[in-house]
């Protein structure tokens, strides 16, 4: 099994403030993250980290085997599939979703004088039907329901055949219904062997489907724990990444959280 995301002694800081702190952390290839902190723990900033986007202040950060800042980062973010609120909205509203799907093969956020061969349309189809909304394909992306966005964008970061799945709080805004889907999709491509390596951030527990396989806590940029999810997700661990009395129980593969006074 190889090392696909390996972070070592990273630190990120602006100016005097430290959002990433001495941190350490490796997937393999097969795993599959959920990485877990408050408001403020550096969770979207080791995502963009991870993505590409951002380059740590000092440590070293390699990526299916490139470091930053040795590698065309143009030529390692296409193998790297992201879904976010950031990215949402750089979508255009007008964008017809298998369009929103397909403009990803070029880096891009709408369609504009590219072509695209029926291989890209077949494969756009075949992704919107494996997340059951390939209905959807000809409607204008402004339309959709929040979930229904949220699974058009992991459609867009599965577009480019991606080794790394990153979704940033991919359940958030959704309604209980919404959720539920969406965790249901999330648990699909968990469990088959043939996707890509997954890490997704979440602030509640109640949001990890079913299939992660590992959990990292994070807390004013550095780690509380991480490791195995059955043997980090503890009240204890809990309780310290979020500063109170917190009880967590496991129910058929999905984690639930209460306070405990």
């Amino acid at each position: 099994m190889s090392t696909v995301i390996d972070v070592y002694e990273v630190t990120l800081r602006r100016g005097r403030t430290f959002l990433l702190d001495h941190l350490n952390w490796s997937v393999d290839e097969a795993e599959r993250w959920v990485i877990i902190g408050p408001n403020g723990a550096g969770k979207t900033t080791l995502m963009n980290m991870v993505a590409a986007q951002m380059f740590p202040t000092t440590g070293e950060v390699r990526l299916l085997g490139h470091k930053l800042g040795e590698v065309d980062v143009f030529e390692l973010r296409p193998l790297i599939g992201m879904a976010s609120a950031g990215l949402e909205a750089q979508i255009p509203t007008d964008e017809r979703v298998i369009d929103v799907v397909m403009s990803s093969v070029y880096g891009q956020f709408g369609r504009w004088n590219e072509e695209y061969t029926p291989i890209d349309v077949t494969r756009a189809h075949q992704l919107l039907g494996r997340l059951r909304i390939d209905a959807l394909a000809d409607r204008p992306f402004g339309t959709l329901s929040e979930g229904e966005r949220q699974r058009v964008q992991i459609c867009r970061a599965l577009m480019s055949d991606p080794e790394i799945l990153l979704l940033d709080e991919p359940t958030a805004g959704l309604d209980l219904a919404g959720r539920e889907f969406l965790l249901a999709t999330l648990a699909e491509l968990a469990n088959d062997p043939m996707s890509p390596t997954i890490v997704m951030v979440t602030h509640h527990v109640e949001e990890i489907p079913q299939g992660v396989t590992h959990a990292l806590f994070l807390k004013q940029g550095r780690v509380v724990a991480m490791g195995p999810i059955a043997e980090v997700m503890t009240s204890e661990v809990l309780s310290r990444t979020f500063d109170m009395p917190l009880k967590v129980m496991e129910v058929r593969g999905r984690w639930y959280a209460q306070g405990s006074w």
